[in-house]
């Protein structure tokens, strides 16, 4: 029996494209690929401080990722400019179908699991239309270590009083998917795209856009051996599943 829907934020419930507004207004016509990159640098920082013991919270990880990507740029902004930037973190768009979905799964404890320092998901999330559904915003910060680290994933258990087999873990991201199904969550897949459209995508004649090399990088299933337990397109999909369940 199911009693916990644990979600990722970051790619999951929010949309980290949504910072490329921000990063085209301040840096007219690189904003796709800073936020290409900033996103991949800031994932691989989170892995490298993991490995090397070096644990940063997301917010350091998150400014030191954008330090990166400006700098491979070529680009010095005044530290204001960089502060603005930086804060898009912070304001990031809800998907359309996370407000709906969560709202639909009464019954069961709802709960988001990530990778964000506290300070950054009580802004994203308490200024968002999420607020009122989510039960407990769970930070790996107390542990001092990312995901896929099985230490993160332990809090689940810890804050919420469910084992791993009644939780159904939400994600898109690829490795995410790949540290919970490991650890014994039941794992739901959001594809948000499309494998055969990103082959497509891939296959197509002409140089590859920032944007696209990302998502083949960071949108799709790992080829691990820890597969989800259910695709989903839409977060709107959990709460029909679990009806017919």
């Amino acid at each position: 029996m199911i009693r916990a829907y644990v979600f990722d934020a970051y790619g999951t419930l929010f949309d980290v494209q949504s910072v490329s507004a921000v990063t085209d207004a301040a840096f007219p016509g690189h904003g796709e690929i800073i936020t290409q990159v900033w996103r991949m640098k800031q994932l691989e920082y989170s892995w490298l401080c993991s490995l090397m013991g070096d644990y940063q919270d997301f917010w350091s990880v998150t400014r030191r990722a954008l330090t990166y990507t400006l700098g491979i740029l070529g680009l010095r902004p005044t530290e204001q400019l960089f502060e603005d930037v930086a804060e898009a973190y912070n304001r990031l768009a809800a998907y359309p179908d996370a407000a709906e979905a969560l709202a639909g799964l009464t019954g069961v404890r709802r709960a988001i699991l990530s990778n964000g320092s506290p300070a950054m998901l009580q802004a994203l999330v308490g200024q968002s239309p999420l607020a009122p559904f989510i039960e407990e915003t769970i930070s790996v910060d107390a542990k001092r270590c990312f995901k896929p680290d099985p230490r993160a994933y332990e809090l689940v258990e810890e804050r919420l009083g469910v084992a791993p087999g009644e939780v159904m873990f939400v994600s898109s991201n690829g490795f995410d998917i790949a540290g919970a199904k490991k650890f014994g969550f039941n794992v739901a897949r959001i594809s948000r795209v499309p494998e055969a459209a990103l082959a497509a995508e891939l296959a197509a004649p002409g140089p590859l856009a920032a944007s696209a090399f990302y998502r083949a990088l960071r949108t799709q299933e790992e080829a691990l051996g820890h597969a989800p337990d259910v695709v989903v397109t839409s977060l709107s999909e959990l709460v029909a599943l679990r009806t017919e369940g």
